[in-house]
């Protein structure tokens, strides 16, 4: 053995640290890029659940309604007042011996997450608001939405969703 073949030379090392270099410059986005889509995934399964849940309230009312369990009002859609209604639960005048829950708790906006301690945000819709509104005419909960006006992957707005 000669003495000086032992360990890497400044090449080899040089070779070595640029491979490394490209591996890491292509894995970090392609880590990124699979965040991201989690949490779109998310949002999508998060508006579904609460969507799903307002429109089961509208079925139960609507039922009542038909039912003579409730009155039909003039000024009143069928549509939950807020979020915490789907969690709290609604008796629909008797149609039920029990307050209905439709939601266990307000899932969260992935793209807006809460404060330790503080509810869930979202953007809300009544059923009299226009549907490009931003601000909320507070009177039902007819949809749901983030509140982020970030893009997604495919080139629309959270927000839009």
């Amino acid at each position: 053995m000669r003495k000086g073949s032992a360990g890497l030379s400044l090449i080899e090392l040089l070779i070595t640290i640029a491979v490394l270099s490209v591996l890491a410059s292509l894995v970090i986005p392609l880590t990124q890029m699979t965040a991201k889509r989690v949490k779109e995934i998310e949002l999508r399964r998060n508006l579904r659940i609460v969507r799903t849940a307002i429109d089961d309230f509208k079925k139960n009312y609507d039922k009542a309604v038909d039912e003579k369990k409730t009155l039909a009002s003039l000024n009143k859609s069928g549509y939950p007042e807020t979020v915490q209604q789907l969690v709290d639960g609604y008796d629909f005048g008797g149609l039920f011996s029990y307050k209905k829950k439709f939601l266990r708790r307000i899932p969260a906006d992935p793209f807006n997450q809460p404060i330790a301690g503080e509810e869930p945000k979202w953007a809300l819709r009544s059923y009299k608001d226009d549907a490009d509104t931003k601000i909320w005419g507070g009177e039902d909960l007819y949809d749901i939405h983030s509140l982020s006006s970030d893009t997604a992957i495919d080139g629309t707005k959270y927000n839009e969703w």
